[in-house]
């Protein structure tokens, strides 16, 4: 079974980075350029983890996790937040709105996959 990973970030240039990195991971990828593009898109695609940006227009990485989880299907799905803010206030707000962890731009390939791997039951 193939493991569905969605990427939500403005940045198209990281959405390609991510997606170049998972899908030659193995991994089935489905990008969104905001969190309301996320969130219209999560539901048919039913992914096994979701990666967000912190800062986007529409709805922030902060408001999309908060918004997954209230949907039963989301409710226990690895959320990761991916952000140049390493601040530990902007941590907290992750986690008190549901994410389950943090990864700071710019990325590493094999740091990436090693917490993906790391979160996703297999």
């Amino acid at each position: 079974m193939t493991r569905r990973i969605l990427i939500a970030d403005d940045s198209g240039s990281i959405r390609q980075m991510l997606g170049f990195v998972l899908t030659q991971a193995g991994f089935e990828v489905m990008s969104a350029q905001d969190g309301q593009d996320a969130l219209s898109k999560a539901p048919d695609f039913n992914p096994h983890l979701v990666i967000t940006d912190l800062n986007m227009p529409n709805i922030n990485g902060i408001e999309l996790v908060k918004k997954l989880r209230g949907i039963a299907s989301f409710r226990f799905i690895p959320i990761l937040v991916l952000t140049t803010e390493g601040q530990e206030e902007m941590k907290q707000a992750g986690k008190a709105a549901g994410a389950t962890g943090w990864l700071v731009k710019p990325f590493q390939p094999e740091k990436l996959l090693a917490v993906v791997n790391k979160v996703l039951p297999n």
